[in-house]
């Protein structure tokens, strides 16, 4: 080997060396020991996150189990409410319905004496009814109850009104000619339909005639 050749040797040798060296490094301070150190900088930092993750992830099911539970106490909360309010309803319907019978039962204490006992004449006994139907009748007012009695010459209201006969009338056709049995609401609610004739107009004809 030439000493020209041994010189190139050397210097590929020491380029290798140097090489080597930029990667390990003087005392393991290279790219291999960068990488390394970077490798467990990375590890650390995910294993930090995993555990704050895991940590979060634990405090939000203990947040939706705390909400499960207060959901299922304000269910049973409303439910006890609901039944509370049925019973209270019952009762004050119950104590209403013993009041208004204990006051029919007044009106029909007064009927049964009306028919017992004896009367001189008719007209004692027509008076001792009256009093009773007007006791009757303060009985259907507090109670929010009104009678359904149309004018003759009104306008038939089939919610309000059953027609029973068709009748010749001096009052215009299909209107109410007269009153065969008034009927009663409660609170704009029909109980009974007045019952009433309707005019077939031929009265109006006859007139004119």
């Amino acid at each position: 080997m030439t000493e020209e050749e041994a010189a190139q040797t050397a210097d590929e040798e020491q380029a290798e060396q140097d090489a080597e060296e930029d990667v390990l490094g003087p005392e393991g301070t290279g790219l291999v020991a960068r990488v390394a150190v970077a490798d467990e900088s990375l590890a650390a930092d995910v294993e930090e996150r995993l555990v704050a993750a895991e940590s979060e992830r634990r405090e939000l099911e203990a947040e939706v189990d705390d909400l499960r539970t207060r959901l299922k106490r304000k269910q049973a909360d409303f439910q006890n409410y609901k039944k509370r309010a049925k019973k209270r309803q019952e009762r004050l319907e119950k104590r209403a319905t013993e009041d208004l019978v204990q006051r029919l039962i007044d009106v029909r204490d007064n009927l049964r004496r009306a028919v017992e006992e004896e009367h001189e004449n008719v007209e004692s006994l027509r008076e001792g009814v009256e009093l009773t139907l007007k006791e009757l009748d303060r009985v259907f007012e507090d109670e929010n109850v009104t009678e359904i009695r149309p004018d003759p010459g009104e306008e038939v209201d089939p919610q309000r009104h059953e027609v029973m006969l068709r009748v010749e009338s001096d009052h215009p056709e299909d209107t109410i000619a007269e009153v065969y049995q008034p009927g009663y609401e409660m609170a704009e609610k029909v109980l009974q339909s007045a019952q009433v004739t309707v005019s077939d107009g031929n009265g109006d004809e006859d007139d004119e005639e």
